[in-house]
């Protein structure tokens, strides 16, 4: 009979694995890769039922072994056919379990042999039913030592019982029945009870003994039935010899075999049956699911919240729903009865009949389509339309039945996406993408060889307009942008077509205009009509653009080229000096290809170290002496030779190498000022100057670029002062002020490059952390008395004083621009009147003149600075 091990098998398949906190034991990483579902209580229970079956198995396997031969083979006997018999189970019909007979020869050994001889036998029978029934090699060592464990318990009770029986004469026959089917009822409790508990302890469920009986009941009957049978072979055993087994045997076989055939019969028997009930049911659902399947289709159709309607293949609407109706705006009669042609715009007709042919002739769904139809009020009704093909349920016939939804909303956002696709948002203008489209459709006329369809791209690039949106804000630039749009889109003609490519940049496409005169004409009113003032914010402003111009007869083939060309143009005329335009010539690309050279050599060089650095000294007006040094970078390109900083510095900035540039200037001058510094306590307190460009202040790291620059020399941040242009400080000054504040916080000096030829403001000039300002040389250069530069600067060094602002002058050449400086009230002057940019060398020899550095302007005029000395 199959045991309550295998019965419990799948229940223990079942069980949850624990899962606690991962230990780092060895022990506990070998359990969790052979026994991951088992807990520490379920763990602990197996290997104490293991370790005492195998203790009992020991013990009887000594005390068979002092019995006789003939025993032994007795033994044996009944425990192969007992094993046997596990191999071959009877399957209870309508039911998950079966049985086999193995428990009638264990009893017999049993009663034969006593407790030790059974408890080896239901071992090796339980090891054959735990390999048939379980792949788990815990369930595999459990079973068999559970059984032994159960078997020598109960076996050994019975043992008791009945030689207490013998000994107080009851030696009936029905005495040994009854003590033996006693017995098998406690085995099986016991063995049942140990096997399903290992579940119950890995879940931590409590052991219900209700649902135990309702689930394993049924077995303890065919254990006590096993145990009459065995008890008669016993019994008869007793009086005739072991012969009544041998004799038993083929008769248990038959009646297995009768029992497995009997049962697999019922339970053919019970298919079929279950097989044609399972199809008059299917055949009633069937039935069922098509009466609930038209009266679901007839309420979805009417009650639909989509248009639907059956329409006949002459185009004549058989039904429609409320929601047709109300789409096209029909009175409650509905659509029944009329064409739907007549409701579908002429240009979305053939559309419709193209897919309904297709429907009628494939008798599938079509894809979903949209048309135009008409509502009743004759307003425009965009729907998309599904047709299907369909067999009417009442008539039998063939038609179409549409589902139709209106899209109008869907395709007027559509619409007004396409619009904000391919225009721009500020300016209504077409935008980049819709430019290209424009022009790459030029493009394809212009090279298909139709000279009338030549063309030409202005592009406008609007000066200082980073300066209008930073000083009056982003309202006043989209103003002015606006205001621009509308000039330019006045100024063209109506062929040609106005884009904003972005920012400040505009471009037009002059249409069926190649002529260079033209163009340049084009470009001449432009430049016109943007010079002329307006008025924002009640504040008059004057512009004006930089524009490039190119030609189809170039031969493009592609928008990007284009742009490219008509780009390069337009900076040729902002570096011409703006407000002016520049038309593109094959000339440009080469500028531009040595111009990427110089990129890569300048990329090479400061990656090499290859460029130095001079120091022009900066003197102290009232006193005479040497106060600091300006750092100026110099590069001798290999092949080309010294190249000017006018030249390779806007190439840095362009081309990204600025902050390597600036990197290297700012750590080389401050470790040589350190080094001068500590040559002799005169020049401790030397200062440097290092200018900064307009994509140093871009950067977040800026301000820790300065601090690694001063930290690493040694040098107090006092001595340091950063330059910047007025025009860089006023287009960076909103994104550049906490950074300016940052810088200044550390002691850092910062000045204003070039002052006097920018935009910025007193208003700009009082919050600004600045400490000096620089005249531009331009003031400097035509300085004579009386003249209108001799005013200018001395407004300059009054609004620097009044602002308690060091003022200094540059580019110094002659004796009386120093005199005139000097009376002007300036307080720090450079130039080659002074001194020229010094080597590292050529400093340190400057430094080391004995008393003073004179300048000899005349045989009885002689300028003398004496030299500082220590304090």
């Amino acid at each position: 009979m199959k045991g309550p091990v295998q019965v419990v098998q799948g229940v223990q398949a079942a069980a949850r694995p624990d899962t606690g906190a991962p230990q780092r034991s060895w022990w506990q990483g070998l359990h969790q890769q052979l026994m991951p579902d088992y807990n520490r209580k379920a763990t602990l229970y197996w290997w104490a039922m293991v370790l005492a079956g195998a203790a009992i198995v020991l013990h009887c396997a000594a005390h068979i072994a002092t019995l006789q031969p003939i025993a032994w083979l007795q033994i044996a006997l009944g425990t192969g056919m007992a094993m046997l018999a596990g191999l071959l189970p009877v399957r209870i019909p309508r039911s998950t379990n079966s049985f086999t007979a193995g428990e009638v020869f264990i009893f017999l050994v049993l009663l034969l042999y006593g407790a030790e001889a059974a408890a080896l036998a239901s071992a090796l029978e339980a090891l054959v039913g735990s390999w048939r029934t379980s792949k788990r090699w815990t369930s595999r060592i459990a079973s068999p030592a559970m059984a032994t464990i159960a078997m020598f318990m109960t076996g050994s009770l019975l043992q008791w019982g009945l030689d207490a029986a013998h000994r107080h004469g009851l030696t009936s026959d029905l005495v040994t029945l009854f003590g033996t089917i006693l017995f098998a009822l406690a085995y099986f409790m016991v063995n049942t009870l140990m096997v399903t508990l290992v579940p119950r302890l890995k879940r931590n469920e409590p052991l219900h003994l209700g649902l135990f009986f309702e689930s394993f009941g049924w077995l303890a009957v065919a254990y006590a039935g096993n145990a009459s049978v065995a008890a008669f072979l016993f019994l008869n055993v007793r009086q005739s010899g072991v012969v009544v087994v041998i004799a038993a045997a083929p008769i248990i076989a038959i009646l297995l075999t009768t029992g497995h055939f009997f049962f697999r019969r019922e339970e053919a028997a019970e298919s079929v049956k279950k097989a044609n009930e399972a199809k008059l049911e299917q055949a009633a659902r069937h039935v069922l699911e098509l009466q609930v399947s038209e009266k679901r289709f007839h309420s979805a159709f009417t009650h639909a919240s989509i248009g639907m309607a059956l329409v006949a293949f002459d185009g004549t609407i058989l039904q429609s729903n409320q929601s047709l109706t109300a789409l096209l705006g029909l009175p409650d009669a509905g659509a029944d009865a009329l064409s739907l042609r007549s409701f579908v715009a002429a240009d979305s007709l053939a559309t419709l009949d193209a897919e309904l042919d297709r429907v009628r002739e494939a008798h599938r769904e079509t894809r979903s389509v949209e048309l135009l139809c008409r509502h009743r009020d004759g307003s425009d009704v965009w729907v998309s339309i599904n047709a299907s093909y369909f067999i009417e349920p009442v008539s039998g016939e063939p038609c179409f039945i549409l589902q139709m939804q209106d899209v109008s909303a869907r395709r007027r956002a559509e619409s007004e996406l396409h619009r904000i696709a391919f225009h721009d948002g500020l300016t209504g203008l077409p935008n980049r993408l819709r430019f290209h489209e424009h022009l790459t459709q030029a493009i394809a006329q212009a090279r298909a060889g139709e000279r009338a369809h030549q063309f030409g791209v202005l592009f406008l690039d609007m000066d200082r307009f980073k300066l209008i949106n930073d000083s009056m804000g982003h309202t006043a630039g989209d103003v002015f942008l606006n205001t621009v749009s509308q000039r330019i889109a006045a100024a063209v003609r109506p062929v040609d077509v106005v884009a904003r490519l972005g920012g400040d940049e505009f471009a037009i496409l002059a249409r069926d205009d190649s002529a260079e005169s033209g163009l340049t004409q084009l470009a001449d009113r432009l430049l016109q009509v943007l010079r002329e003032p307006m008025q924002i914010d009640g504040v008059e402003i004057s512009t004006s653009a930089s524009i490039g111009i190119t030609m189809s007869s170039i031969g493009y083939v592609s928008p990007e080229e284009v742009l490219r060309d008509a780009d390069i143009a337009m900076y040729k005329a902002k570096a011409g000096g703006k407000a002016r335009y520049e038309v593109f010539d094959i000339s440009l690309h080469a500028e531009i290809a040595n111009r990427m050279k110089l990129e890569g050599d300048l990329r090479h060089a400061l990656l090499d170290g290859a460029l130095t650095i001079q120091y022009q000294p900066l003197f102290d007006l009232r006193q005479g002496h040497v106060v600091g040094f300006e750092a100026l970078a110099r590069w001798v390109h290999p092949t080309l030779g010294p190249i000017s900083p006018a030249s390779f510095i806007p190439v840095a900035e362009e081309s990204g190498s600025v902050v390597q540039l600036t990197d290297f200037v700012l750590q080389r001058a401050c470790a040589q000022l350190r080094r001068w510094q500590q040559q002799d306590p005169a020049f401790a307190e030397l200062t440097m100057h290092v200018n900064v460009a307009a994509n140093d202040l871009a950067k977040t790291n800026f301000v820790q670029r300065v601090l690694h620059a001063i930290v690493g020399a040694g040098l107090r941040a006092e001595h340091l002062t950063i330059e910047l242009t007025e025009n860089i400080l006023m287009e960076r000054l909103e994104a550049a002020m906490d950074m300016l504040n940052q810088v200044h916080d550390l002691g850092v000096r910062l000045s204003v490059d070039d002052f006097g030829t920018g935009y910025s403001s007193l208003a700009h000039l009082s919050t600004l952390p600045i400490d000096s300002l620089k005249i531009d040389r331009s003031f400097v250069v035509n300085l004579t008395a009386g003249s209108k530069e001799s005013s200018v600067i001395r407004a300059i060094v009054l609004l620097g004083h009044s602002l308690g602002k060091k003022v200094v002058a540059e580019g110094i050449e002659t004796v009386e621009q120093l005199d005139l400086l000097r009376e002007l009230g300036c307080d720090v002057a450079q130039g080659y009147l002074l001194s020229r940019p010094l080597l590292e060398d050529a400093v340190a020899a400057f430094l080391g003149k004995q008393g003073r550095i004179a300048v000899t302007i005349a045989p009885a005029n002689v300028i003398d600075f004496p030299r500082r000395t220590a304090a």
